[in-house]
């Protein structure tokens, strides 16, 4: 009979040796697993139950053009999103382009010239520092440009958070918002859990209850039972090319919490009076929805995806964060090769194991919101989508690659396998 192994080593060129490091991997990484699942179906019978209480039916997958007003679909989207991630509000569109514009839309939104806003977990993902003005050309509508401050609070050694400069500082400045980043980034650490995120809020709260706690989401969502606005977050925001858009949704993102900031958000994303009530759908509802449906399933695949990389890699020698069986609190596993050779043909060999593009060589480039140049492996049907298999890499020390996403489980390792093969080859 043709097994599975017949495929991989026939079809694939993988190693038997690399095979057998899968199903080490596989077998240590079962308790992990089953967590993983448990994980997503409790997430799928609160997205369902949403869907149900709010009636969805087909009706809602119709097209609007032109202004859109009383578009059913849009409007119930907002409120499906709202309940599940336990907010007051919600306002979810295809036409937002990416996690940055979303989390931009949520600061511009809010904050006002004057006003201070603080990142408590250290430095944000690259792509903010231009909209906040940490770098980049002058007189490009930064945050900056509009007068507001901005304060870091970096992480302590070992990446953990600085609660007593949390303390300190909020308690004598006036911070008008505080920036949570839920995943790594390009950071070394592991990225939050939502009960660390609760106690941050909590801190913040504590000596300054006026400030809005925004958290970027991205990446995180139904990796846990829980979302930050269930532990105090006042506003979440996130992509829908990430976890929530399950690989169906063709582009987006969402932001849910406190009505006031979600109206506030959308006066930026619209114009002031009309908000939530135009933006036509144009025919996405239908992705939208579906997507969301079947995220939580995905998510899964999608961890269990970056399991395997981390006990097969940490098997090799290499580090791995977050580890093998640790809680994770994202899709996202990075692997320090210390070799930018190494991160490079780890990228590689994941372009040729996704199923599309696979026969395109990724190189570093200059990428536009990026200090240093980046490799980026995406064979996605969805172009950019985190949540299906990719890896990307900035060339620099100590040379990490991170992974992210993987629709299908089966699929993704094939990735995995041809990186395994690519990096024991160079040795």
């Amino acid at each position: 009979m043709y097994t599975q192994d017949d495929i991989l080593i026939k079809e694939y060129g993988i190693s038997q040796s690399t095979i057998d490091l899968m199903k080490d991997a596989e077998n240590k990484l079962k308790e992990s697993f089953k967590r993983a699942d448990n994980i997503a179906a409790f997430n799928q019978l609160k997205v369902l139950k949403a869907f149900q209480n709010n009636n969805i039916s087909y009706a809602h997958f119709g097209e609007t053009s032109g202004y859109g007003y009383d578009d059913m679909g849009r409007d119930t989207l907002d409120k499906v999103f709202a309940e599940v991630f336990k907010a007051e509000d919600a306002i979810v569109r295809h036409n937002i382009v990416s996690g940055t514009q979303a989390i931009a839309s949520c600061l511009y939104g809010i904050l006002r010239p004057g006003d201070k806003m603080y990142s408590v977990v250290g430095a944000p993902y690259d792509t903010m520092e231009e909209v906040i003005g940490i770098r980049g050309e002058e007189d490009c509508g930064s945050l900056k440009d509009f007068g507001v401050e901005y304060g870091q609070i970096d992480l302590l050694d070992g990446g953990e958070i600085d609660y007593n400069k949390i303390m300190s500082t909020f308690a004598s400045e006036k911070v008008k918002l505080a920036l949570i980043q839920r995943s790594r980034g390009y950071d070394w650490r592991d990225s939050l859990t939502v009960e660390k995120i609760g106690t941050i809020i909590k801190t913040i709260k504590d000596v300054s209850p006026n400030t809005i706690c925004m958290v970027d989401n991205c990446y995180g969502e139904f990796s846990e039972m829980q979302e930050p606005t269930e532990v105090g977050a006042d506003i979440i925001v996130g992509s829908l090319i990430k976890n929530p858009g399950g690989s169906i949704a063709l582009s987006g993102g969402y932001i849910a919490g406190k009505e006031e900031y979600v109206r506030k958000i959308s006066y930026r994303l619209t114009a002031p009076g009309l908000g939530k009530h135009v933006g036509a759908s144009l025919g996405f509802n239908r992705n939208l929805y579906q997507g969301f449906f079947m995220s939580p399933h995905i998510v899964a695949q999608s961890m269990k995806t970056a399991m395997l990389c981390a006990e097969i890699f940490k098997g090799l020698g290499y580090e791995v964060c977050p580890e093998p069986n640790a809680v994770r609190s994202d899709i996202i596993q990075a692997i320090k090769f210390k070799n930018p050779d190494k991160v490079i043909k780890f990228c590689q060999a994941i372009q040729a194991g996704s199923a599309i593009d696979s026969y395109v060589t990724p190189e570093p480039w200059d990428m536009p919101g990026y200090e240093d140049p980046v490799i980026m492996a995406a064979g996605a049907f969805v172009q950019g989508a985190s949540i299906e298999l990719s890896a990307d890499a900035p060339i620099s020390e100590p040379y990490v690659a991170y992974l992210q996403g993987g629709v299908i489980y089966d699929a993704a390792k094939v990735g995995i396998l041809k990186a395994v093969d690519a990096i024991s080859n160079m040795q």
